[in-house]
């Protein structure tokens, strides 16, 4: 059996429940709903500053335009100062103009040279102003991200197919993800480990047999289930893992058993004994169908020689096919019982007693003799010897 245990992942009251105790419910199913109203306007509010941190990129963007703009502007008048001071100094060189001429072309390049500088710190500043923006524009996505994931969280899921368990918490109860006790578990119980015990007797046998106990638990035949109410379980299961330390108190080892549980007959926390199919050479089989149980003891009908019946007592071993008792006492090998029939039967009465094949022939006279009377009628003087 997988337990999950199911917890919201943000705090709030429970404003609808969809599920019941014990319904099954698949992967993925919205069992409830927390209150979403201040996580809705968390998504509102992170969404409005999605919004205006994209506005705050075009506006950078915008500034990335104007500063390229700038700098051109600079570039183009640095080139026009550049070209007046070369021939500032040609002119100067042939005695056209003095110091004075000279020196303010100098500082009308040199200015301009600063201004280019300038433009170009613009430039930088503003594509710094763009990357700003644009990490404000992640922060607020991301932001938007947790607040919608908040908001979806608000709808619990179930995380597995399988049953729903106990539902401490009703519609207006207040949980949270740190809550100690989970809303709910969800029990797959499309297949189901049963825990046993075995002794360490036959541990050690086991293991020397199969050369390890790894290695034993591999070639280990499949296993049956007797279910509490006596039957057995129609699925076989598998030994899959031991626990690998004996309990000093007991002298056992926990083993586990996995069964296939397709009609989800099983359920987790029931109680059953596992049958492990071993050789008996000598036993003694009845049918099932020629035992009475009168609370936990078994009992048959003997026949003995005058084909008088006795109401007998006997013990069987617990294990059964659901077909056949192996008996361990009140009978041994020779006895008679009666095989059918028993219902009506009281003890002390006299039978006639017949063999399985001369049962058979007498049912086939009654059938005959059933086209001219009832069939019970003559079944009943074919049991008495009156028909021929």
């Amino acid at each position: 059996v997988q337990d999950v245990e199911v917890r919201p992942k943000v705090s709030g009251f429970i404003t609808k429940l969809y599920v019941h105790e014990g319904e099954y419910v698949h992967a993925g199913q919205v069992l409830f709903v927390v209150d979403n109203s201040t996580y809705q306007a968390a998504v509102r509010q992170a969404e409005a500053q999605v919004n205006s941190a994209q506005s705050a990129v075009a506006q950078a963007e915008a500034g990335v335009v104007q500063a390229n703009a700038s700098l051109n502007s600079a570039n183009a008048q640095a080139a026009t100062a550049r070209l007046t001071y070369s021939n500032s100094k040609n002119l100067y060189n042939n005695k056209v103009i003095g110091d004075y001429e000279l020196q303010s072309a100098k500082n009308s390049f040199e200015t301009a040279q600063a201004a280019v500088r300038q433009a170009q710190s613009g430039v930088a500043s503003a594509q710094a102003a763009v990357r700003q923006a644009q990490a404000g524009v992640r922060q607020a996505q991301a932001m938007l991200s947790t607040a919608k994931d908040n908001l979806g969280f608000c709808y619990v899921k179930s995380p597995a197919s399988g049953y729903i368990g106990s539902l401490p918490f009703k519609e207006g109860a207040l949980v949270s993800a740190s809550s100690a006790q989970p809303v709910t578990t969800v029990s797959n119980t499309s297949t189901i480990e049963v825990y046993f015990s075995m002794t360490e007797a036959d541990v050690l046998k086991l293991s020397r047999a199969g050369d390890g106990l790894s290695n034993a638990i591999k070639k280990f035949p499949g296993v049956s289930l007797l279910l509490a109410d006596g039957s057995t379980y129609n699925h076989e299961g598998a030994i899959v893992k031991t626990s690998g330390i004996i309990d000093p108190a007991t002298g056992t080892i926990s083993v586990i058993a996995r069964f296939p549980n397709p009609e989800h007959l099983l359920k987790s926390g029931g109680s059953g004994q596992i049958v492990i199919a071993k050789n008996n050479n000598h036993a003694l089989l009845i049918p099932q169908e020629a035992t009475t149980q009168v609370q936990d003891k078994v009992f048959v009908y003997k026949v003995d020689a005058n084909n008088k019946v006795h109401y007998s007592e006997i013990t069987i071993n617990p294990q059964n096919d659901g077909i056949n008792y192996i008996v361990t006492s009140g009978l041994k090998m020779g006895d008679r019982i009666v095989s059918k029939g028993i219902s009506s039967l009281e003890d002390g009465a006299k039978i006639k007693a017949l063999t399985p094949a001369e049962y058979e022939e007498a049912i086939k006279k009654a059938e005959k003799l059933g086209e001219n009377q009832s069939s019970a009628s003559g079944f009943l003087k074919t049991m008495k010897g009156e028909s021929k």
